[in-house]
């Protein structure tokens, strides 16, 4: 059985070299393809196994069988569109889609396999699973809140973690987070309004992510947390993703499709 070729967008970015290094790391796999925009200075410079840096997108399409896309989402839904018409598969790990991003990475999952997922991190998809469970449990009388910290760098925020985190919360609790959700309080505020989800964002230093998700009542608080310490967790993942992908035709689907957690969450 021949390796499955994989092509990498934004190759030279931080996560861009992870993915590098994690698919050297995976059996079975191999680095077909290696993609950065025209005005890129690592043109040209190979990264493995003689696969050098390229911006012709047909050229890095035609060799690879996925693409791993951690770019932003003005470079990668073209990418993406022209993905879904040559039948390439997309492990998309670029976050800060709007709607009509989200609608496209749909329409695109109609004609090739996409996993689609806020995190990579096998950890934090556990989470994931997790916090369905827990606020299911904890659905009477526990104020919700998510706090996340990212590095100086990170352009989004909330980060799309956090947000994934008020999204299976909200579901278990028969919610719609974008009518419960509290992004930032100052001023007079007032007292918490019950039934919403608050989020507090930290930036800075060279924090890799961190996530907690904080259920506090009268006299006592829960609280549940992954910390990455590496991007590493999130390149092996998403390699771990694409080699799942091999076996699908077309379809949409995250992390929990792929560690096979998936259950009534989102």
């Amino acid at each position: 059985m021949n390796d499955l070729r994989i092509a990498i967008a934004g190759v030279g970015g931080r996560m861009g070299k992870m993915l590098v290094e994690a698919v050297a790391q995976r059996e079975g796999v191999v680095l077909s393809g290696a993609l950065e925009h025209t005005a890129s200075p690592v043109l040209g410079n190979v990264v493995a196994d003689g696969v050098r840096i390229s911006a012709d997108v047909e050229e890095v399409l035609n060799t690879c069988d996925v693409l791993i896309d951690f770019t932003r989402p003005d470079a990668s839904l073209p990418l993406i569109a022209r993905c879904a018409e040559k039948g390439v598969k997309l492990v998309i790990g670029t976050t800060g889609y709007d709607e009509a991003g989200k609608a496209a990475i749909a329409a695109a999952a109609e004609r090739t396999a996409v996993v689609f997922a806020a995190n990579y991190s096998v950890g934090v998809n556990l989470t994931f699973h997790i916090l369905d469970t827990v606020a299911r449990v904890l659905n009477e009388g526990y104020d919700i809140e998510i706090i996340e910290a990212h590095h100086r760098h990170k352009i989004d925020a909330p980060s799309g973690t956090a947000l994934r985190m008020g999204e299976v919360i909200a579901h278990a609790l028969g919610r719609d987070l974008r009518e419960c959700a509290v992004y930032g309080r100052e001023g007079q505020t007032g007292a918490r309004a019950a039934d919403t989800i608050g989020f507090a964002t930290v930036r800075g230093g060279d924090i890799v992510g961190d996530h907690t998700a904080l259920f506090a009542t009268e006299g006592e608080r829960v609280e549940i947390t992954h910390k990455a310490s590496s991007r590493m967790t999130f390149a092996s993942g998403a390699v771990r993703a694409a080699a799942w992908l091999a076996s699908q035709d077309k379809g949409l689907f995250d992390m929990q499709d792929v560690l096979g957690l998936r259950h009534d969450t989102v």
